[in-house]
């Protein structure tokens, strides 16, 4: 599967000011594939430690931490040479040793010239109880695929290109194909694996049983939390905030029996384990939005839609025939879709507004910044006179210079009204941090 990490890999490879690089992420999003492949394609060979299938090797880290010392003892148990600039030392789960972390500063002091890359599921744990060699290393975030990549490993290149140019008006037919086939990625999401079973089996249900697996274990890694936070407290929180997508969060209503600072921990925990995504209420009247982000005003996004499919346990079979994309599952789906797709196109910023002023019910779905401008965003049916929220934004925020509707109909602007409609399928593309719309 090609991924968009794949050149930012390439581009750490050749960088001069080059330091050890930590690809971050949820369980099962393919950190581990693309740095394998990465390392079989760019380098002579790879040296793959991983921590948490061989926990007698985390001895290795022990003791002193000179580089030079790691590789010996690491060729030793490898049966492998490691090479500067010719082999990448690819430490894998690196969260479940935390002196592997402390050396990668020593790696950067050290060994420069060495490329080592880490990659673990659960680092922002592990983090919370180390000296973290803050400035010695870079960071990189994989999410599951986006539409794009998913059409690029169903076999649709050309259909991948389009939606990542420029948004624009394309043909009826071309339109109806794209529709249909975000109406597949709704269902059988951006999990590697999930992908790679319908790609190989052409079984949506395939799809669903690695789904399936993906959630149980997440389950199962709530044992791993449990010095922090109850896992049935963890996995009814879970589960309310998939069918949750799109509403307001209030933690008193995520499960029954349990206390609110309870719930607010197991949100907290599950967003740390990048399984969910708080997205905070701004004020979009200056930038950065984030300096007004509100504590207690938040929606929140599943890490996948596939995933959101199967933990709101939704009838597939009624949500897959409805005619409008933006119908399934009372529209919660497309609202993970776009934004899933936006905590890539705004660089992990994600955020939304909610008027702050009693009685009032207005909300857009998302803002975004493009070109350093703000874009309200609406994921909306029906014509622009029935958008009430996104023309009071407009109306009380000069600074903004249109709004974006993300629909199923066909891309149409409308200046009068400083409104664009999008189709859904471009929602990358249009809302990207340089060159959206």
């Amino acid at each position: 599967m090609k991924r968009f990490i794949d050149q930012e890999l390439r581009k750490w490879k050749e960088a001069r000011r080059r330091k050890p690089l930590i690809v971050r992420g949820a369980r099962q999003v393919g950190k581990t594939y693309s740095v394998k492949r990465f390392g079989q394609d760019c380098f002579d060979a790879v040296a793959v430690v991983n921590l948490e299938r061989n926990p007698d090797w985390h001895r290795v880290f022990d003791g002193n931490l000179h580089p030079k010392r790691i590789c010996a003892d690491l060729e030793i148990v490898l049966q492998q040479k490691i090479l500067p600039g010719k082999t990448l030392l690819f430490i894998d789960e690196i969260q479940a040793c935390p002196g592997a972390i402390t050396a990668l500063r020593y790696f950067y002091e050290e060994l420069p010239e060495l490329h080592v890359v880490a990659a673990g599921s659960l680092l922002e744990f592990a983090m919370k109880d180390i000296s973290f060699p803050v400035g010695r290393v870079q960071f990189s975030r994989l999410h599951p695929l986006c539409f794009a990549e998913y059409l690029q490993a169903t076999g649709n290149d050309e259909a991948a290109n389009i939606i990542l140019g420029s948004p624009e008006t394309v043909s009826q037919t071309i339109h109806e194909f794209l529709c249909e086939e975000l109406r597949r990625y709704f269902f059988v999401g951006g999990m590697p694996g999930s992908v790679a079973a319908y790609v190989e089996t052409g079984s949506m249900r395939e799809s669903f049983e690695v789904q399936a697996e993906i959630c149980d274990t997440y389950r199962l890694d709530f044992s791993k939390y449990s010095a922090h936070s109850n896992k049935h407290c963890l996995n009814a929180v879970l589960t309310t905030v998939a069918r949750s997508v799109g509403q307001q969060i209030k933690y008193s209503r995520l499960a029954d029996g349990y206390s609110n600072p309870t719930l607010k921990k197991a949100f907290n925990l599950l967003c740390l384990a990048n399984v969910i995504r708080k997205v905070p209420s701004v004020d979009p009247s200056g930038l950065p939005l984030g300096a007004t982000a509100a504590a207690n005003i938040f929606k929140a996004l599943m890490v996948d839609i596939g995933l959101m499919r199967h933990l709101t346990g939704m009838p597939v079979d009624v949500e897959y025939g409805k005619a409008d994309l933006l119908n399934i599952y009372r529209g919660a789906m497309a609202e993970q879709f776009v934004g899933q797709e936006m905590v890539l196109s705004q660089k992990e910023d994600l955020y939304y507004w909610s008027r702050r002023a009693k009685s009032s019910s207005a909300e857009v779905d998302y803002v975004a910044v493009i070109d350093g401008r703000i874009h309200p965003v609406e994921v909306k049916s029906g014509a622009s006179g029935r958008l009430k929220s996104l023309h009071l934004f407009l109306e009380t925020y000069q600074n903004t210079p249109k709004g974006i509707v993300f629909s199923t109909r066909l891309y149409a602007e409308l200046p009068e009204k400083s409104i664009v409609f999008v189709p859904l399928y471009f929602a990358f593309s249009a809302t990207r941090g340089s060159g959206g719309l």
